[in-house]
This record gives C-alpha cells, structure tokens and sequence, in this order.
C-alpha cells in the first residue's frame, strides 16, 4: 500500500513512513492511493468477530508488509485488551430504528483511545526497529490529548508535547493530561483557541528544518494511522445491525471531521453507509457547508461541549480531495485562499455530490442540554454533551430510505459531570481507575499564542537536550 498528499507535491510514501510522517511535506495529508475493498461475502465473514480480530481484517491491507501479520495481530490485541467492556464498541438500542455505540471504554473514557492506543504501539514497534526517535507534538480541544498522553507515556522512543486551548477544556479533561508524571511527556496551555493550537503544530510541521532538527512526528487526525484504526467500529456497527444486507447511517458529533471521515472511509471499502450525519454545536461551520456549499470561518465560541470547539476542520481536505476529483493543485489553491480570506465555495454540482451522502445539523447549549435530559428521562440513559448531539442530529436528518441510523457516544458523561448534572441532576462519576483524579498532582507550562517560544519549549525539552530529566513544567492554579 502507497500513500498520497492530499496537495500533489509529497513524496508517496509507505505506511511506516506515513505513520512517522503525519503531515505531507507539501502540507497536505496523506491518503490511500487506492481503497481497500470488501466483497458482500466478505462483509458477512466479519459478523460475530472479536472486535482485535476484526480490526485486523481491516487494518492489514493499509499496513502492507511493512509489519509482519503475526506482529500485527500481537499489537492490536494488546491495544483493545485493558478497555472497559468486552464488546469493546457495544451498541444499545434507543428506538426501533436508532442505536448508540458507545465509544468510551477505553482508558481515558473517549473514542480517540479507539485509534490512539494502537497507534501509540506502532509508534513504538516501528521506531525500535529503525533504532530512531521521534519528537511528537499534537493539539487537542479535550480528548486527543489525554488519549495520545496514555498511549505514549513512558515510551523509550518518545516525547510528546501536547498543545490545549487554556480555560476551554473541561476539568476532567485537562486533568485526565496534566496528572501523567512521565519523563517524556509534556502538556502546553496555549493562550488561545483550539484552531492556535491546531495551527501551530501545523506551522512547526511546515518548518522543514525544523521538523528535521527534532524528528518532528504527529498523533492528531492528520496521521493518517489515527483515521485508518477508526474504520474498524464503523464495520464493527454496520455488521452488527445488517450489513452488506441493507444500509447503513451514522450520526457523528465532529468538530475536525476526522471521526466522520473515518465513516466515509468505511462506505468506500464496501461497508453500505446510505447517510453520515454531522453534529455540531455553536461553532457550525461543518453543518453551514453541508448546507450551502460555502465554508465561511468565523471566530471560536466556547461551548458545552468543548472537543468540538472548532472552526478550522483538518480532516475535511480529506474529503475535499474527492470533491475535487482528487485534483491536488486544486486542493491546495482552495485551501490557501480559504486561510487568506476566510471562505470557499464549492461549484453547485460539487457540493451536490456532498449532499448525496452528508447532512449536518446543529444545538447550541440549551438545545444540548434539553437533548440529555430527554435522554435519561425516556430512555434512563446518562451522555455527555458531544453524544447528545449526535443522538439529536440522527433523530431528525435520519432519511426515510436508511433503516437503521447508529449514534456515536464519543466520550463517557464523568468527562463533563458539570454540564450533564446542569441538564438531568445527575452527576456521573469517575470510574474506580479515575476517582482520584481530582487529587492528582498537575504538571503543564502556560505559554503564549507564539510560535518561536513554541519551538523553543520544544526544542529544549527534548531529549538528549532534557538528558533525560523530569518533566520541565509548573503547576496548574
């Protein structure tokens, strides 16, 4: 299997390369250069299967050979072996067309742990056989961080600098990153929003010699790896419920699309997704596309439901590709002038094609918390703001010709025990592993919305120049 930049002007590249890689040269992201598909037949072979084995299927023809299947196999076992529930994606029914799948048994309670845990072993799988190091630097609105922290911490192979918007995480969430005390493992409160931090991770990419001097390597979305281990659940889902034998939706809350991409990625591998539904909340700019054609940035409003606090959706170039008839000159023109002036438009018959599969709905706060209090009173349910969105948004966009719409629970309700007590008067506890969080020691450094200071922080802390030291940082107020 061989990668391409979404923008043309990359190298291709292998899979242990993509992985290390993360962002194209080019700034792009990397893609298949063809898709992976599975016969009817073969759709059907997967139902009943443990959810390691499946995950398997799926994920070895996007590894090629650059890992050996026994290997393989040993290290995706070992990704889903400690995660909460036997089902590891378990789905509850809601309504006779409406089911949830519940993302969040993992260890830092969200579905970034689906894609994170695994990825975290390749890291480290691949890097010990090339003798190397990386410096890894990601950006998160809440989950993506603890998740990459977890499966990175203590790794002999790497540093990781984690980049959150200061003040617009939840509690639970920034605390689940600043309580690590590992060696090699470093959280930044930027003086920001999540699309700064998002761009200055992007910005030190961009920086060639940069990226060189430090083995600059990425765990958000934009590695594709992250993409590629999400695939699974949606099989997981469609098997589950019928599939190749009738269609499929999904509902998905998503602020940087790359959850959603995930499930379009299913539909091209042969999985029959009919509709993928966007939830958003106030920071709508994915369901103001799917609407118009026109994706307009406008500034970043905090929200209930902070992990999709996003105005600036990565993933989305993804998809962009596609709609462009995988034009990489095209994409990269779109792009640059959508950061100089703050909008595109797609042609009619472009967005159209969109449309044919993607519909986008949206709840501000109130509407939010109304979704989870309607929830646990008809249903005795408990979710958190970014689920109650998906659930809201499959209920009303679900299409009369798709049987069955399945919700994605993106994250466990004690992650956001504020909000979720505001709307039902219940307030969701910690599992036993996390019930002294609260207690925990943090460790972060506040820095400034400046790149040059960004790089330096990084640059100075990682090994050798840390020589191996504890964790440079200040404690949190």
């Amino acid at each position: 299997m061989k990668y391409h930049s979404t923008r043309g002007n990359a190298p291709i590249l292998t899979f242990d390369e993509v992985l290390l890689a993360g962002l194209a040269r080019d700034g792009g992201l990397y893609l298949p250069e063809s898709w992976p598909s599975f016969s009817a037949k073969e759709i059907r072979s997967f139902a009943g299967m443990r959810y390691p084995d499946l995950a398997f299927h799926i994920v070895r023809p996007f590894v090629g050979d650059c890992i050996p299947e026994e290997d393989l196999k040993a290290l995706i076992d070992d990704a889903y072996a400690d995660f909460g529930h036997a089902a590891v994606a378990p789905l509850k029914q809601l309504d006779s067309d409406l089911w949830l799948m519940e993302l969040f048994h993992g260890p830092t309670l969200a579905f970034k742990d689906f894609a994170l845990q695994l990825l975290g072993r390749l890291f480290d799988y691949v890097l010990t056989r090339r003798g190397e190091r990386v410096t890894i630097v990601g950006a998160t609105s809440g989950d993506t961080g603890s998740a990459a922290i977890e499966a990175c911490r203590d790794r002999s192979q790497i540093d990781i600098f984690i980049l959150h918007p200061q003040g617009r995480v939840s509690e639970v969430q920034r605390r689940q990153m600043t309580t690590v005390q590992a060696a090699n493992v470093y959280n930044i409160a930027l003086d920001g929003t999540f699309d700064d931090c998002q761009d200055a991770v992007k910005a030190m990419f961009n920086d060639g010699a940069f990226r060189d001097r430090v083995s600059l390597s990425a765990v958000n979305s934009i590695n594709w790896a992250r993409i590629m281990a999400q695939i699974v659940y949606y099989f997981a889902a469609g098997v589950a419920l019928g599939a190749p034998d009738r269609p499929i939706g999904f509902s998905v809350p998503t602020g940087n699309f790359g959850n959603v991409f995930a499930a379009y990625a299913a539909g091209r591998m042969g999985l029959p997704v009919s509709q993928l539904v966007v939830g958003s909340n106030r920071n709508d700019i994915l369901t103001r596309f799917f609407e118009t054609g026109s994706m307009d940035m406008l500034p970043v409003e905090a929200s209930l439901s902070p992990s999709m606090d996003i105005q600036v959706s990565s993933n989305f170039e993804r998809l962009l590709f596609d709609l462009l008839d995988q034009d990489g000159a095209a994409v990269a023109e779109t792009l640059s002038s959508f950061r100089a002036t703050g909008r595109f438009a797609l042609a009619p018959e472009r967005l159209q094609r969109a449309q044919r599969l993607f519909d986008g709905y949206r709840l501000d706060d109130e509407t939010t918390l109304a979704e989870i209090a309607r929830l646990q009173r008809e249903t005795g349910e408990v979710i958190d703001p970014h689920s109650a969105i998906g659930i809201a948004a499959a209920r009303v966009k679900r299409r009369a010709d798709v049987p069955v719409m399945i919700a994605m629970a993106t994250a466990h309700p004690a992650k956001f025990p504020d909000a979720v007590e505001r709307a039902c008067g219940i307030r969701p506890a910690l599992p036993a592993n996390l019930s002294d969080l609260y207690e925990r020691e943090e460790r972060l450094s506040t820095l400034p919305n400046d790149l040059n200071q960004l790089m330096s922080f990084v640059e100075s802390n990682r090994w050798p120049s840390n020589q191996g030291a504890a964790v440079s940082s200040e404690r949190s107020a």
